[in-house]
């Protein structure tokens, strides 16, 4: 039996009352690794990203806080722009090294932000704020790019979640869209040619306890495949 393809995920930074640091992540996106046939590990030494690369086949950035605006030269927009700084410097360091070491990235949520950020592009702050759009708690159709990585796993439309309140407005050097939904919001990217991807959307949420939505396992089961051969 083959082992499993090492597949490090990145969380949320927090600490607890006595200034102790932890990273927290959502057990979905492990469980939906796992199923995929990945041994899933969360990031918690901060410093190593070089060896991290080295360590593991591949890199899942999660959801979470906002994007510092700083990165990509605007002001906080309004108080719905939540930073955290130090977990994008860290990710930055991790989604750097793991691109120079040609290791397949994917971005979920707060990930696609992050990696269309880490590569030049922009975001949209606030959808409600700047394009009267309302993207969170809520489920919609998408629309995906012909030839691109999600119109051969779900075809031309497929629905998903949403909980999103920012997206991504220029596209970052090497990315291109691969998913809108039907007001034009970009929904997902890919590279032109590194293996990196990105979904606005939460996959992680729509599995075997996820009845009311397709199943989405088999963007796991790419990237893992993916992960496994590179």
């Amino acid at each position: 039996m083959s082992a499993r393809p090492r597949i490090l995920l990145m969380g949320g930074l927090g600490r607890t009352e006595a200034g102790a640091p932890y990273v927290r992540l959502p057990r979905a996106y492990a469980d939906a690794v796992w199923r995929a046939g990945g041994l899933p590990v969360c990031a918690c030494a901060a410093d190593g990203a070089a060896d991290h690369a080295r360590a593991f086949a591949g890199l899942l950035l999660t959801g979470g806080e906002d994007p510092d605006p700083a990165a990509y030269g605007q002001a906080v927009l309004n108080d719905t722009v939540q930073v955290d700084r130090a977990r994008d410097d860290w990710e930055r360091a991790l989604f750097e090294a793991f691109c120079a070491a040609g290791r397949p990235v994917l971005g979920i949520c707060r990930g696609i932000q992050a990696i269309n950020v880490f590569l030049g592009g922009t975001l949209v702050q606030d959808l409600p704020a700047q394009r009267g759009l309302r993207h969170s708690d809520v489920t919609h159709t998408v629309r995906a790019a012909p030839g691109g990585f999600l119109f051969a796993l779900f075809g031309a439309q497929f629905l998903t979640n949403s909980a999103h309140h920012q997206a991504v407005d220029r596209p970052g050097d090497g990315l291109v869209p691969a998913a809108w939904a039907d007001d034009g919001v970009i929904e997902a990217v890919e590279g032109r040619s590194a293996p990196v991807w990105g979904v606005q959307w939460h996959p992680e949420r729509m599995g075997p306890a996820h009845l009311a939505l397709p199943d989405h396992g088999q963007l796991f089961e790419r990237f893992v495949t993916r992960c496994a051969a590179d």
